[in-house]
């Protein structure tokens, strides 16, 4: 199992407002738009250096999408940004209509997803936007692991033209990846090559999935771990490669069995290469308040339910 190390950990939401300050410096087009929640979405330093490019839209969701989609316009590449709760299920008539089925180029970034926001509980820990987001024709939808590479997203979706949902979270976690990598719209990364099982994770599971790669070493297991961070358009080729040698899947989320990644894979699996799955995602079930560490425990998303999944799956064999 290859070894990942890391010397510090970071908030991926603070990746995005690292991000979005480069572009304010490299691309006078970019603009951002804010539902009242700049600290929380990292725009300050932004805004400090770009006072004329930022808009305070305040707690007007739907205004802010509307908006957004007029920028695009005039040439703008806007980017919102408020909770993935407010981004997507509070707004979703505006961004189906006024974004998704107009293919405007409109990013719309989204801290605070899943069980992972902690305290604030249930109300806020939407754990359905992937689905919500993955079934817009025209909609590109990115997950990314760590500080690192939500950096990297953020600057590159500002070159891709059409409407991306950008997903990514409030606590700190490792920042494992490098800090000069290219991110590539559509392309996995693979993180250990296996021939026993095939784990696909995204997002904060994909930290999650290394911890069980070492695991399952240890139990004589050679899991061949990538990370999928963006689920749509989804990476068909390498999951097809990788099972294709394994035999088998487990897939690792943050979000719903219904709609999130597994989902996706299990309906590639179908019609390309049916081979036994299991999934390793919230089942069925809203959230509730707690740290996210607890949470993350109580609602089976840690390296030993990913280690339980894979000893199942290789049952099936």
């Amino acid at each position: 199992m290859k070894e990942y190390t890391y010397t510090e950990k970071k908030d991926t939401r603070s990746g995005f407002g690292a991000g979005l300050l480069e572009l304010g410096r490299t691309n006078p087009n970019v603009v951002a738009l804010c539902a009242d929640l700049v600290g929380s979405l990292k725009m300050g330093d932004f805004i400090k250096e770009n006072p004329d490019r930022f808009f305070q839209i305040g707690i007007a969701e739907a205004n802010m999408m509307g908006i957004a989609a007029g920028l695009t316009i005039g040439g703008k590449i806007p980017f919102t940004g408020t909770f993935a709760n407010f981004s997507t299920g509070r707004v979703y008539d505006q961004i189906r209509q006024s974004i998704a089925y107009s293919g405007k180029n409109v990013k719309i970034c989204a801290s605070h997803a899943g069980l992972t926001l902690g305290e604030d509980g249930a109300t806020h820990q939407i754990l359905e936007d992937v689905g919500m987001m993955k079934m817009l024709p025209h909609m590109t939808v990115i997950n990314p692991c760590d500080y690192n590479q939500t950096k990297a997203a953020t600057i590159a979706i500002a070159d891709y033209e059409g409407p991306v949902y950008l997903r990514f979270g409030r606590p700190v976690i490792p920042n494992f990846t490098p800090a000069d990598q290219k991110f590539e719209i559509g392309k996995a990364v693979m993180l250990n090559e296996g021939t026993d099982v095939s784990i696909f994770a995204t997002g904060h599971l994909v930290w999650k999935a290394i911890l069980a790669g070492h695991l399952l070493a240890e139990k004589g297991i050679n899991a061949e771990i990538i990370n999928i961070h963006t689920i749509k358009p989804l990476d068909e080729e390498a999951i097809l490669t990788s099972v294709a040698k394994t035999k088998c899947v487990v897939t690792a989320e943050e979000h719903q069995m219904n709609g999130g990644l597994g989902d996706s894979v299990a309906q590639l699996l179908a019609r390309k290469m049916p081979l036994p799955l299991e999934m390793v995602a919230v089942n069925d079930s809203f959230g509730e308040s707690g740290t996210p560490e607890e949470l993350m425990d109580k609602y089976g998303l840690n390296e030993h339910n990913i280690v339980d999944a894979v000893e199942r799956v290789i049952a099936r064999k």
